[in-house]
């Protein structure tokens, strides 16, 4: 997976919220658009972005696409960010450490 395909999919704040919402349980465009504050023709869009970054499937049930959360490339973002989260971690602790030297003087 492209990180910044992947970036890119997941910078816009609308299909964050559609992420969110695959998160709990698998749902069609309907469910979708009902939930959204965006036409059937938009969430269809973002869907689409979404599926290319291979963050989401879909499958056919009779007439309706069921679209259901991908997570693997999150895992795999997961571990790209691993590096950093280990930077801003040791930045964090020396901060408590320093905050916490202020306040017993």
């Amino acid at each position: 997976m492209n990180n910044n395909t992947l970036f890119e999919a997941l910078s816009e704040p609308h299909r964050r919220t559609i992420l969110d919402c695959l998160r709990t349980s698998e749902r069609t465009v309907g469910e979708l658009v009902a939930i959204s504050s965006l036409s059937q023709p938009g969430v269809s869009k973002h869907l689409k972005i979404l599926r290319e970054a291979g963050l989401v499937s879909v499958r056919r049930d009779a007439q309706r696409h069921v679209y259901s959360l991908s997570a693997q490339p999150l895992k795999e973002l997961d571990h790209w960010l691993e590096p950093y989260r280990l930077f801003w971690s040791d930045k964090l602790d020396a901060l408590e450490k320093a905050l916490d030297e202020d306040e017993s003087l």
